[in-house]
């Protein structure tokens, strides 16, 4: 079932992902599963306080930036994997450290909308260890020709 599930989350990112650009930031650490001493102990859970912000209109080539906070309401230390955008103009950056129980981290959003004009909605990725292994945000708005 856990290789069922990983291949289910490499199939999402991969999907997500696929916009032409890297926007992926891949946490440094390699296995952080040392910090969370036994899974029968308790499961993180991530709770993002918004799931989608909707930064209105902008001009062409200016840059929308947006932190999305969230808590870990589990009862282990939560531990992002990976966060990735669904387009090489959104850079995602993210609390590295295992957040622990009832703490918050964040997710930073970096959008350029420099050749992004017209509607947009972005979708960041997010893996962690959590009992809910993959969430997404949102980032939307319009993007007005210079």
């Amino acid at each position: 079932m856990n290789i069922f599930k990983t291949s289910l989350v490499c199939l999402a990112v991969a999907i997500l992902s696929s916009c032409g650009g890297s926007g992926e930031q891949q946490n440094d650490a390699t296995d952080s599963t040392a910090v969370v001493k036994g899974e029968n102990d308790g499961i993180g859970k991530i709770e993002f306080t918004e799931s989608a912000f909707d930064f209105g209109q902008v001009k062409e080539g200016e840059v929308v930036e947006h932190s999305y906070e969230f808590k870990n309401t589990g009862t282990s230390p939560l531990i992002l994997k990976q966060v990735s955008a669904s387009c090489g103009c959104t850079t995602p950056s993210y609390t590295k450290a295992p957040i622990l129980p009832g703490k918050t981290g964040e997710v930073k959003v970096s959008f350029n909308s420099d050749g992004q004009v017209g509607k947009q909605q972005k979708i960041v990725t997010v893996v962690s260890n959590a009992e809910n292994g993959v969430t997404t945000v949102q980032l939307k708005g319009e993007v007005l020709a210079k």
